[in-house]
Parts: structure tokens; sequence; C-alpha cells
């Protein structure tokens, strides 16, 4: 098991975290545990689980990376949508590190549950 913490915050570490749900060991139950797996996802390279994860509607073709780009710290803000919900709301912080730049991204986050499953649909 990798000892390093998940990206996501959680203070688990990621192969007992997000790293599940990265493998397709597990899925998420709730939009706020997708958006966890989506930031550590954007942390450490995952693509396909980012493009997996995201709602056919909205889905860019493919995704690129910005390998400058780190991902440093999670700040859920508020979240909703529970087990039998099927649709959630996540508004969060996420901090990043980019050279000598240090920024924040603010998002409201939409969810929505297909056939048990949570996918991003979309954010502002």
């Amino acid at each position: 098991m990798n000892p390093e913490r998940c990206p996501c915050g959680s203070g688990d570490t990621y192969d007992a975290c997000c790293g599940r749900l990265h493998r397709g060991e597990a899925a998420a139950a709730t939009p706020e545990q997708l958006m966890r797996a989506r930031f550590s996802g954007f942390a450490v390279g995952e693509v396909d689980f980012l493009l997996r994860s995201w709602h056919p509607d909205t889905r860019p073709a493919t995704l690129e990376l910005d390998r400058e780009q780190q991902w440093t710290r999670l700040e859920v803000l508020s979240s909703s949508g529970g087990l039998f919900d099927p649709r959630g709301e996540v508004d969060f912080r996420a901090h990043y590190r980019r050279g000598d730049e240090r920024g924040v991204l603010e998002e409201h986050s939409r969810f929505v549950r297909e056939d048990g499953t949570w996918l991003y649909l979309d954010g502002f």
C-alpha cells in the first residue's frame, strides 16, 4: 500500500482513498466523494478516471493536463446529494501552484446520478 496521503485531504492514504476509485475498485457514494476523487485525479494525472467520471453530455473528447500545474490542496465549502439523491452539488476551492505562481480555483460543481453512478455534469 502506498504510504502517501491522498491529495484530496481526507487524511487516508491515496491507495485506501481516491486510488480505489481511480482504479475502478470502488464507486463514489456521494457527489463530495466524487469531487475529492476528481481533484486527486487532476493532482496525480488520472486522465482516464477524469473522463470516465464526466457526464457524456458535457465531457470533452480529450483532456490534456498541464504538467507544470500542481494541485496542492482542496477545501470543500459545502456539498449536497446523498446515497439516493439523483442530483448533488459541491462548492470547493482547489489550490494550485504553477512555477512561482500560486492560485485558487473556486467552483460550484453539479453532479447527476445515472444508473447508480455519480457523474460530474459541469461547474461554474
